[in-house]
């Protein structure tokens, strides 16, 4: 089933074979006709991840990154219409000399075409490729048949791993094995076979449910890996590796260990576990509800960042999921965000749940609770100054209000056209841009240094025209894109606010949880504060 743990699978075994010596590639393979993620819903996908390039990407590559601290570019996430895209192109160019082009081998061709391009892409010693979404899924058929493909072509250099759910019924109290047999059977029909089983489950796999599986799915005892239910997912790698697993995989490609060395990761999960006082953090949005459940995949590179930075300051994370379309629908709701030591508004896009989400913003600077604003949430945070301290009325951004008196918020000159012309996919500003920061303010304090490089997704910024008037009302412009003069960084003065930082950019993701993002840390420190 879907969201049973592949990425967190993938990248902890990337993680372990680090930790054994060896360089790790990763790749993430999605069945979508979407030729990237930037087009899909963050309730339907999950989180956008922004690669160091621009690509947005499924949210797994974040994991990657967070795991083994490799960067990912878009050579790191392949779908199904991109394989379809290439392959057309390359048949308009006559590229195929004149060969009937066919969906079998030429599709399979191209995805392990895509595949060998990481296998020389920095020389790593392995290439870990996930197959998103589910073995049953007639759309995944062809990323299987380019691995059957890629086995055959590769004798003794290639393994897989089906990562399968053993559910525990309450009325049974058992752990039951149908669904993983019958996934491998469904595997099996695509001409693969296991040669591992991760048994993901509530509680630890038992022997006797090994031994069953062993048996019913021809993989040998030992190779049945259990996943049980972890309290956060730093602990994947050394659950894993309690059934020797890195060992295993190198065994199966007869290599040995260069080292053996997950000191630092079991460092890390110890300083997880010690962390004991909460912290309380509102994180006001509006891509939490999907039906009656709330997404939070919506913003996980945000919550990493706030546990990493949370566990770094030796605190729990307490992260609180509001609506903020609560906040229109009853006012004085607003009023809950008092028992908050922080207040984050993450990004986000459209005029939806946006008055909700002003009404937060004007509460935790008016009550002098610690925020942070990325993207839409600095962009917001402006709006809410412009309109409630500079005194301009009806002030807005112009994807929410076209007609506002106070555009403080406006569609980039570059972006213009692009909306015009409907042309929305990878065309906002995506990707890596320095950022000068000036001295003396909260982000000086927080990056110690004069300029940074920052990953971002935007079209809209805030209006130069308006920067003096907002300045002189208290906010500074701390971050500066020099080449442009765009503004990447939002404060108010100290004698307004302890801690109200906004930033144009999406420091989430470049967190790792042996190393907070800087500003991050500098909002926890802060909620700290507020809570002693």
């Amino acid at each position: 089933m879907s969201s049973v743990g592949k990425g967190v699978t993938t990248a902890s075994i990337g993680r372990i074979l680090l930790s054994k010596g060896y360089r790790v590639g990763m790749i993430k393979c999605d069945m979508y006709v979407n030729i990237d993620a930037g087009t899909m819903r963050p309730t339907e996908h999950g989180e956008v991840f922004v690669g160091s390039d621009g690509i947005e990407a499924d949210q797994d590559l974040g994991n990657y990154e967070r795991f083994t601290g490799n960067l990912s570019t878009r050579d790191n996430y392949v779908t199904t219409g991109q394989i379809y895209q290439e392959v057309i192109r390359r048949e308009r160019n006559l590229e195929y000399k004149g060969e009937d082009v066919e969906v079998v081998p030429d599709i399979p061709n191209e995805i392990i075409r895509r595949i060998n391009v990481i296998a020389k892409k920095g020389n790593p010693d392995f290439v870990i490729v996930e197959i998103g979404g589910t073995v049953g899924e007639y759309q995944n058929v062809l990323f299987l048949e380019a691995g059957r493909m890629l086995k055959l072509q590769n004798p003794g250099r290639v393994q897989f791993a089906l990562v399968s759910y053993l559910p525990v019924p309450k009325m049974v109290g058992e752990m039951k094995t149908k669904p993983t047999q019958y996934a491998v059977r469904t595997l099996n029909s695509a001409g693969i076979q296991p040669d591992f089983i991760i048994g993901r489950s509530e509680l630890p796999m038992d022997e006797k449910r090994k031994q069953k599986l062993s048996l019913l799915c021809s993989v040998a005892p030992g190779d049945v890996i259990s996943a049980p239910d972890a309290e956060s997912i730093y602990e994947v790698p050394l659950i894993m590796e309690k059934d020797r697993f890195g060992d295993k995989i190198l065994e199966k490609f007869g290599m040995r260990p260069r080292k053996q060395d997950l000191r630092d990761w079991k460092a890390l999960v110890r300083k997880i576990k010690n962390a004991k006082l909460p912290l309380n953090i509102g994180v006001v949005g509006k891509y939490f509800n999907t039906g009656d459940y709330t997404l939070v995949d919506s913003y996980i590179s945000v919550v990493e960042s706030l546990r990493h930075s949370a566990w770094a300051n030796n605190r729990v994370p307490k992260l609180h999921w509001i609506n903020s379309e609560d906040f229109e629908k009853n006012p004085s709701s607003v009023g809950k965000l008092a028992k908050m030591d922080g207040i984050l508004v993450p990004g986000g896009f459209g005029g939806r749940g946006v008055e909700g989400i002003l009404a937060a913003i004007k509460f935790a600077r008016e009550k002098k609770i610690p925020y942070f604003g990325l993207c839409y949430g600095m962009q917001l945070a402006v709006v809410e100054f412009a309109r409630n301290v500079a005194k301009m009325g009806g002030a807005n951004s112009t994807e929410v209000d076209r007609n506002t008196k106070y555009p403080v918020i406006d569609v980039m000159e570059e972006q213009k056209k692009n909306l015009a012309d409907k042309n929305f996919g990878a065309t906002m500003r995506l990707g890596d841009y320095p950022c000068k920061i000036i001295k003396g303010t909260l982000a000086f304090d927080a990056y110690k240094t004069g300029s940074v490089v920052e990953r971002h997704r935007h079209r809209y910024e805030v209006n130069n025209k308006y920067r003096n008037d907002l300045e002189k009302h208290g906010m500074i412009f701390s971050g500066i894109y020099p080449k442009k003069d765009l503004v990447e960084i939002s404060e108010l003065r100290p004698k307004l606010h302890p801690w109200f930082l906004g930033v144009q950019f999406h420091p989430e993701f470049n967190s790792r949880p042996w190393k907070p993002q800087a500003l991050f840390d500098g909002f926890i420190k802060a909620a700290v504060k507020k809570s002693a």
